[in-house]
């Protein structure tokens, strides 16, 4: 290490920044780690609160990455610089870019959405990889957010962050239960749409208010049949050939793009 944090022992900052790996100590501590000049960048322009920074001077390279470092140093509330071998032993990335950040979890109370907007509603959803492309699609088509219901990977993992590219922090996160979420839909006017393979309706033949949230269901189960109930509007996305079932990532994408398509066309 070449530089010591004030806030942090640096005894056990990578015993520490390794431990944010796993959701209980991201929960305990209300902070998770990200990695790499992209993500860090967009974390600094969003305005996060970012509790430390963390940067290897010496694996840091191109004009990006050093003006990145240089503004981490002036959001962060405190920083920390470690040798390589230190900082490779915290990094979850294979090209090592010296620069990361602990930040602040931050997540929104489903009572304090108002307005008209376009909303994803997850359940279930297992995979951190799939949450985070969804994340990416959402951030792509001006989603005000992502509501998280039931048992569905933690957001702030790694994984998930990493997939996101960075998309994570131009969204609101709500964590809720589902049968919140279908009372706040219920007293809010807004559109419940989700997909299944056994409706008639194709998801292009559908219409799609501006007060609209789209529901998918897990990776392996889809919808349910009260999450179906809870639905004002069921489309399918027709397919052809053996395949069953597309990525969840994908099939949010593709319905996720119908309604900015519509969007673009009213407009």
């Amino acid at each position: 290490m070449a530089r010591h944090s004030k806030r942090f022992n640096p005894e056990t900052i990578v015993k520490d920044l390794r431990q944010l790996r796993t959701p209980s100590e991201r929960a305990r501590t209300g902070t998770f780690y990200v990695e790499g000049a992209r993500i860090v960048a967009q974390a600094v322009q969003s305005g996060a609160e970012i509790v430390l920074g963390v940067l290897s001077p010496g694996l840091l390279q191109g004009a990006h990455a050093l003006a990145t470092a240089e503004a981490l140093r002036g959001a962060a509330q405190d920083t920390i610089e470690l040798n390589r071998a230190a900082f490779e032993s915290i990094s979850f990335k294979e090209n090592l870019q010296g620069i990361g950040a602990v930040i602040r979890a931050r997540e929104d109370r489903l009572e304090s959405v108002s307005g008209a907007a376009l909303w994803v509603a997850l359940d279930s959803v297992g995979n951190p990889g799939n949450l985070g492309a969804v994340m990416r699609t959402c951030d792509a088509v001006g989603c005000a957010g992502l509501m998280l219901l039931g048992n569905t990977v933690d957001p702030y993992h790694p994984a998930a962050i990493r997939a996101s590219m960075g998309s994570f922090f131009a969204l609101r996160m709500i964590r809720t239960r589902f049968e919140e979420f279908v009372a706040w839909k219920q007293a809010n006017g807004y559109t419940l749409v989700g997909t299944t393979p056994d409706v008639e309706r194709e998801y292009r033949d559908a219409e799609y208010p501006e007060a609209c949230v789209l529901l998918m269901g897990s990776e392996r189960l889809g919808l349910s049949a009260a999450q179906q109930a809870a639905c004002d509007t069921l489309v399918r996305i027709p397919m052809v050939g053996t395949a069953d079932s597309l990525n969840l990532g994908v099939a949010t994408s593709i319905v996720l793009y119908e309604i900015f398509h519509q969007r673009r066309k009213s407009t």
